[in-house]
């Protein structure tokens, strides 16, 4: 993916990682078909044989657990650009090299450095009341004495865009669109463009601020926190997500019938950019140890709670699936990569990085790429992206796991928000769908921590992903690529 000019790289860049889960859904729920077959590479019975002892094993392994543990008791959150971020990069590298990777290594990615600040919101009338808030992440800050302006409440951008011209002009628009509860995270999907997109389409219709019903399924009085997108044609006006209970005492404010106002305020600035790293360790194979298979999660998280289950917990399977995987008897044939991503959350910057460094060479030997990167699961679905031939290896895969509660999905999955630009270069994707139906009640929030993990749901997707890894990497080659986009060039 193509780094965008300075002051558009989180609009262009985080608006792809916001809107991914959209695409994924929209091309994972068309109806599945299987795919059209040439000469067709099937797992061997020996490497299947390995595989279910291997989901065995992982089934009974706390390793994940144990790593995610440590990274949030050691490190906590790991924003990008701060001081945690750094350690995160060095807690990971170290952790790599005494688990026994090779070539661990931590390049450079630069990063953007956003300060949140305060923020607060309050409805002034007719009813006046606090309300629980977050500034949504790249906001610009209010003057100091903050913002006070009445509201029009719409459902959802295409509310915003049917509104007569100069409906919101010197107004505060308020997004009510409620997230959706699903498994595979489609309603999050069709919900974060309001919080993505909402700011920048406001402005340019003359509103002056946004607040946005926080994209997520929580009931608590809790504020769900996330990127938006500045749009350089229009103004940048202050965003704040709120709590979905103080979304509703807004709602029933408007019910009233009477003009409704607000006072809005948030310090927030940018910094300028600094380094992160991206953190790759390999776990070398035998015959086909120059071929790679990719596993990976993004190490970044938000700043308000502590970073596990998005992304903690999708490092923590990538390395315990890996080392279960590469133990295993006979040895994976090809090499198992561990990629820790740099700032998934504010631009997907590790994952732009990461095939630049690598070069055309290098990401042409990826055979497999696959990412977790939606909570502990359990998985509830095995798809991917894969060449016609390659799709009996998506099925023995589904065969070793389907006793897990694991459907077998399509061969229309994008693979993950970090696995885009690989994608988009050719390089076919596994993608293991963990289960999102509660993953959306605390994903952005001060909850995101430890104790929301189930033991058992990490365990099965550990076992998932390690059969996934281990029968890619025993797969017979070469491995045809997909079509690759020449805009990533």
């Amino acid at each position: 993916m193509k780094i965008p000019p300075p002051q558009i790289t989180r609009a262009a860049v985080a608006t792809l990682a916001g809107l991914w889960l959209a695409t994924a859904t929209l091309s994972g729920s068309a109806t599945a078909e299987t795919p059209s077959r040439s000469v067709e590479v099937r797992p061997t019975k020996a490497a299947l044989k390995s595989a279910a002892q291997l989901r065995d094993q992982a089934l009974k392994s706390d390793e994940a657990l144990q790593l995610l543990t440590a990274l949030t008791t050691e490190v906590g959150p790991r924003f990008a650009g701060t001081p945690g971020d750094l350690a995160g990069v060095e807690w990971t590298r170290r952790k790599l090299v005494d688990l026994g990777f090779t070539e661990v290594r931590t390049p450079e990615v630069i990063v953007p450095r956003w300060v949140r600040g305060e923020a607060s919101a309050e409805v002034l009338a007719p009813y006046p009341q606090p309300m629980v808030t977050v500034a949504i992440g790249g906001s610009i800050g209010t003057a100091d004495e903050g913002l006070i302006a009445p509201v029009v409440m719409v459902k959802d951008l295409a509310a915003l865009q049917a509104l007569p011209a100069g409906a919101v002009k010197g107004k505060i628009v308020f997004f009510a669109g409620r997230t959706e509860r699903t498994r595979d995270g489609s309603g999050y999907g069709k919900a974060v463009r309001s919080r993505t997109e909402g700011p920048s389409a406001a402005a340019a219709s003359g509103a002056v601020g946004v607040v946005v019903r926080s994209i997520g399924t929580s009931t608590n009085r809790i504020a769900h926190t996330g990127t938006l997108s500045y749009n350089i044609g229009a103004p940048r006006i202050p965003a704040l997500a709120v709590s979905n209970p103080d979304a509703d005492m807004l709602e029933r404010q408007f019910a009233s019938g009477r003009e409704v106002s607000l006072r809005m305020r948030v310090t927030a600035r940018d910094l300028p950019q600094v380094r992160s790293a991206n953190v790759i360790g390999d776990l070398r194979g035998t015959d086909l140890a120059e071929e790679i298979v990719l596993v990976g999660g993004h190490l970044d998280t938000w700043d308000l709670g502590m970073g596990v289950q998005d992304d903690g917990v999708g490092v923590a399977i990538a390395i315990a699936a890996a080392r279960l995987a590469a133990q295993m008897t006979p040895r994976p044939r090809r090499s198992i990569r561990v990629v820790a991503f740099a700032n998934e959350e504010f631009g997907l910057s590790g994952a732009a990085r990461y095939p630049a460094d690598e070069g055309d060479e290098s990401v042409g030997k990826h055979a497999f790429a696959m990412e977790a990167d939606l909570g502990d699961g359990p998985v509830w679905k095995i798809g991917g992206r894969v060449p016609p031939a390659h799709w009996p290896l998506i099925e023995g895969i589904h065969g070793v796991v389907k006793g897990l509660g694991v459907e077998l999905g399509d061969n229309t999955s994008n693979g993950g928000a970090d696995l885009g630009p690989l994608r988009r270069r050719g390089v076919p994707v596994l993608a293991p769908a963990l289960d999102a139906t509660t993953y959306f009640d605390i994903h952005h929030t001060v909850n995101d921590t430890l104790d929301q993990v189930d033991p058992a749901h990490l365990r099965q997707s550990v076992a998932v992903f390690a059969v996934a890894i281990y029968l890619s990497a025993m797969a017979d080659g070469p491995v045809e690529r997909l079509p690759t986009d020449p805009a990533t060039r």
